[in-house]
């Protein structure tokens, strides 16, 4: 995004003790000093369900953002493209049913999606832009000139949406497989001393491994991502390359892994933090629930 551009990306720091949860403070501190850099800010940039986190955000949050939005008179992009990729008892609630529901400015609001996460369709290279700003709509257009889709791959995939009960159903068993999955690793975790956020959605878990980098810092964490990369042959991705402040939390994909592969990653993982960790019965455990499936 910044290379194609030439935008400057602002993050948001969110902290561990809010659950890493977005917050109208935060939000307005990095406004705040980034205007007295003399940039000019355009809008905010979402990602609900949050990646790398997977909390979600509520309707009184998104009516806050909007709020916020109207005050400093800037846009707001909303990435949903995990929308349907949810396992908690949350429901997510799409920033456009709540402009929708409200007397906000329209215009201000763009929702972007795609085909890769909830159907699993990352080869098509299919995306959407949804919104109620007329200028967008007419640059986006332009654009799709230089990355249009395919006929062949229009063909198959109207076809695939427009079968109403497969796509439900598909939704719902995925969401029940993501859920299984996401229980059994983040059990798997807990066994080796390792905690995760309370997330409610995504195909990710945010991993505390904070008491397992050798130093406190960037440093410390790159050092334990490289020796998990190279001697337990596991790529988590780790905090830096999230903008997370606080060193020591990694990025765990655990839907790229079959059932059986769990206890894998863990006996990888209990082999290079060794003695770090705090339990010594991973398998036990791992197996018990294996066999709940």
């Amino acid at each position: 995004m910044k290379w194609r551009t030439g935008v400057e990306l602002i993050p948001v720091h969110c902290r561990s003790k809010d659950n890493f949860v977005l917050s109208i403070s935060a939000l307005d501190q990095a406004f705040n000093q980034t205007r007295k850099r003399e940039t000019k800010i355009r809008g905010i940039l979402l990602s609900n369900p949050a990646n790398p986190v997977g909390n979600l955000l509520s309707r009184k949050m998104l009516e806050a953002l909007l709020k916020f939005a109207e005050e400093k008179n800037i846009h707001i992009v909303s990435d949903e493209i995990f929308a349907g990729s949810i396992y908690g008892e949350n429901e997510f609630v799409s920033i456009a049913e709540v402009v929708g529901s409200e007397d906000f400015d329209k215009n201000r609001v763009h929702i972007v999606y795609g085909l890769s996460k909830d159907l699993f369709l990352p080869g098509v290279r299919v995306g959407m832009i949804y919104s109620f700003n007329e200028n967008v709509l007419a640059a986006a257009r332009k654009l799709t000139r230089f990355s249009s889709v395919s006929a062949p791959t229009q063909r198959l995939l109207v076809s695939m949406l427009s079968d109403t009960r497969f796509i439900v159903e598909y939704i719902q068993t995925n969401k029940k497989r993501i859920r299984d999955m996401r229980d059994l690793f983040v059990a798997g975790l807990e066994e080796l001393g390792i905690k995760c956020t309370d997330s409610r959605g995504s195909l990710y878990c945010w991993a505390d491994m904070r008491n397992l980098i050798p130093t406190y810092g960037e440093k410390g964490e790159l050092e334990l991502w490289e020796k998990l990369l190279n001697v337990g042959k596991i790529n988590l991705t780790p905090g830096s390359a999230c903008h997370c402040i606080e060193p020591g939390w990694f990025r765990c994909c655990f839907t790229t892994l079959d059932k059986d592969d769990v206890c894998v990653v863990m006996e990888r993982i209990r082999k290079v933090v060794g003695s770090r960790t705090s339990c010594g019965r991973n398998f036990i455990v791992c197996h018990a629930q294996m066999d709940s499936f």
